[in-house]
């Protein structure tokens, strides 16, 4: 199963095929024009204005310039083949993309850490991606249902947003009521 639809693709007709001519300085000398401006013969007709890159004025979204696709490689966590994955601007939509590439629901995802399969809260997908950045996705595993008494001012819980409406404890701090539930 493919992870991505193939696009097709755009093939415009070569031009024909050129031979250089030694004679050339003599050929325009006696207006023969069958001379590209790199001295070549094309055979057929004159040589036509060879398209140019645009100029900055023309870069205001009138030209042909085009940007270039990001794609970037992206894993579960606990071990998958490598997906590509393109066409997002959002977390939100960064998650939807890994989804179907991967068959599964959005929300299942719990949260995505850049260059490490390990659960590291300082590799935390934030606001940016690097061009070289692997994504790992970490899935939701069991739920747990605990019962705790309050006994100290803070439980010594960090809570984050995954970006896509899910919050998730990022961090327990040592020595806290939470870090002693077994």
């Amino acid at each position: 199963m493919p992870l991505f639809n193939k696009k097709s693709a755009k093939i415009s007709n070569p031009s024909p095929p050129m031979t250089k001519d030694p004679h050339n300085q003599h050929h325009q000398q006696l207006g023969h024009h069958h001379y590209d401006n790199n001295n070549y013969y094309n055979g057929k007709n004159p040589p036509t204005e060879m398209p140019t890159a645009p100029h900055i004025d023309d870069l205001s979204g009138n030209g042909n310039v085009t940007k270039p696709t990001l794609v970037f490689n992206c894993q579960l966590a606990h071990g998958s083949p490598t997906g590509f994955i393109t066409g997002f601007a959002s977390v939100k939509e960064l998650y939807q993309k890994i989804s179907e590439c991967y068959d599964f629901s959005m929300d299942e995802i719990l949260f995505c850490t850049l260059n490490s399969h390990k659960v590291d809260m300082s590799n935390l997908l934030g606001g940016q991606i690097g061009l070289n950045d692997f994504i790992f996705a970490h899935k939701k595993g069991r739920p747990k249902e605990v019962e705790i008494v309050k006994s100290e001012d803070a439980l010594g819980l960090t809570i984050t947003d995954n970006g896509a409406g899910y919050a998730f404890i990022k961090r327990i701090k040592s020595g806290s009521v939470i870090d002693r539930i077994p």
